[in-house]
């Protein structure tokens, strides 16, 4: 395999978990903002309409984990191997925008 078809390869399983990752992010933050959002809430109606979001939203979330854990994305019970996944995967995003920079001189 040539060096570009190694990058593009590279590239999209980093896109994958990159796409997943903030995918989960965004469910987590539903999920924050629906529970915040049910407590201020006076009326029983609107409280309810929240509370089906809110497990819409934690069931997407526990979809969107076992996606990223099935593909090895997520160890959220294994920190210090999350850590070393998220370091890499940070190193990754900054060689992938080195080349991305030197690519446009």
């Amino acid at each position: 395999m040539n060096q570009m078809n190694q990058n593009m390869a590279g590239m999209s399983g980093m896109t994958d978990q990159v796409v997943a990752t903030d995918f989960l992010i965004t469910a987590k933050t539903g999920i924050k903002n629906l529970a915040l959002a049910i407590t201020e809430t006076s009326t029983k109606e609107v409280r309810n309409t929240l509370t089906q979001y809110l497990n819409d939203a934690i069931k997407t979330h526990e979809q969107i984990s076992d996606y990223m854990i099935s593909k090895g994305y997520y160890n959220p019970d294994n920190l210090s191997r999350q850590l070393e996944m998220d370091i890499t995967a940070s190193q990754t995003a900054m060689n992938l925008q080195q080349q991305q920079q030197q690519q446009q001189q």
